[in-house]
């Protein structure tokens, strides 16, 4: 997607607004100075463009003796719109025969198509919604779970936007007193309050933190969380998988070697959504068929955000073993039910990370909610209780908010060192910059290329 510039923000665009299949209805929407005028043209009922705003209307669609549906056009005049521009939903009957005509019928009264994400950027553009918002948009859409979908709505409400702002806002009036001190300097006058400035800083700083720190939070909101169960073959890896499911997902066999293929399925948890995926045992093999499973298994250990190590605590030369990949990794041991004495857990505690019954955990006499603790703190972090609108989503924000802090703490050691003042001015303008760019109110081509043209079209 290229930006619209020059006259391009002036045309007029046309979209579906629903997927396309089979359903009750589908929504074309247009957008522009001419939406309504284009639409008046091939619609068989009133004069839209004499209508109130925020009104429906029911009518014919199409041209005499070639229409194409009787649909309900609802009507929204500018300003007061989602894109600060008028807009007209066509509601069709389901399906794409009938919303795909009215799509050629407007491209064919001078409507153009809309690229992706290009109804939502000029809502940005129009000052309807902010960069920091329009990205919460494209992440409600797609959010994986009931959390996900909240965090992303706080951010589309815009708390997100507001906190950034304030500490903006109160960094701006102070660093404008700084300025304003270097164009009196030879007076040496003070504008700025040195104290006040400390405190603002080391307040910005603690809650700019707080949200860097809950990015790995934020990512596994919004993309998951992938956990592959590897170990030996009859370490009880299916077992697992099913008591972790809470449903036999997998086939559980005293057989070696019957998991060929990766199994995956899903969980949400905490409200982040897991995938887990048991895999072949692991061991030398003359079949053709469970030596290409061993292979995807280790294949599947370099994508996994976790891997689940299962050691059977029967065996001793399993858990004496060790892995030093460097890969993420849980060493869970299973069958602590069949290791004999009272304090068999802390015997191996030194040995493995968790000492677990699968078989146990499956049949529900023992609780699967301090391994799935385990594997959300390996994962996720401590930080799953973090005020939902302080949750940063995006990589691109993670990278701004950080520059931010590493800004302030440049600050603060100017200032501890006796820094000048055009030198702190400077240091905390990049903050304010810095947190500008997460908002919008600094950006450029590129970055608004690289968001919007993740949206599907019609959005």
């Amino acid at each position: 997607m290229t930006v619209p510039a020059g006259d391009s923000v002036q045309d007029t665009i046309v979209a579906r607004a629903t997927p396309r299949g089979a359903s009750a209805l589908s929504i074309v929407r247009l957008s522009g100075p001419d939406a309504i005028a284009l639409v008046d043209g091939v619609f068989a009922a009133r004069e839209l463009s004499e209508q109130d705003s925020h009104t429906a209307h029911v009518g014919y669609i199409g041209r005499e003796n070639a229409w194409i549906d009787q649909v309900v056009c609802t009507l929204f005049k500018a300003p007061n719109t989602a894109t600060g521009e008028d807009i007209v939903e066509i509601s069709c009957h389901g399906g794409d025969v009938a919303s795909d005509a009215v799509v050629r019928l407007m491209v064919a009264q001078g409507a153009r198509m809309a690229e992706p994400g290009e109804f939502t950027l000029r809502a940005f553009m129009n000052g309807k919604v902010d960069l920091a918002q329009a990205e919460a948009i494209g992440e409600l859409i797609h959010a994986q779970s009931q959390r996900a979908g909240r965090i992303s709505l706080a951010h589309l409400r815009g708390r997100f936007s507001d906190e950034l702002g304030q500490i903006r806002e109160d960094l701006i009036q102070l660093v404008s007193l700084l300025e304003l001190e270097l164009d009196f300097g030879e007076e040496d006058v003070a504008f700025a309050d040195r104290a006040r400035l400390v405190s603002l800083l080391d307040a910005a700083a603690t809650r700019l933190d707080a949200m860097t720190g809950s990015f790995r939070f934020g990512q596994a909101l919004h993309e998951g969380v992938r956990i592959v169960i590897v170990g030996k073959p009859n370490a009880g890896k299916s077992t697992l998988m099913n008591a972790l499911l809470g449903f036999d997902r997998v086939i559980v066999s005293d057989v070696p070697g019957t998991t060929r293929d990766e199994i995956e399925s899903h969980l949400e948890y905490e409200g982040v959504r897991f995938t887990f995926v048991d895999t072949a045992g692991r061991r030398e093999t003359h079949d053709a068929i469970e030596a290409e499973g061993v292979r995807r298994s280790e294949e599947a250990e370099l994508g996994a955000d976790l891997i689940l190590h299962l050691i059977d605590l029967t065996r001793p030369e399993d858990v004496s073993a060790s892995s030093s990949d460097g890969l993420p990794r849980l060493r869970v041991g299973n069958k602590l039910d069949l290791v004999a004495g009272p304090s068999a857990a802390s015997d191996f505690s030194f040995k493995v990370d968790v000492a677990i019954s699968a078989e146990a955990m499956r049949v529900g006499s023992e609780s699967v909610d301090e391994l799935m603790a385990r594997i959300f703190e390996a994962t996720v972090g401590s930080v799953g209780q973090a005020e939902e609108h302080q949750v940063v989503t995006s990589q691109r924000q993670q990278e701004h908010i950080r520059a931010a802090s590493v800004a302030i703490q440049r600050v603060r050691s100017v200032m501890d060192s006796g820094g000048s003042g055009d030198m702190i001015s400077s240091d905390v303008r990049e903050v304010v910059d810095e947190i500008g760019a997460v908002t919008g109110e600094i950006t450029n081509e590129d970055i608004l290329d690289r968001i919007f043209s993740q949206f599907c079209i019609g959005k």
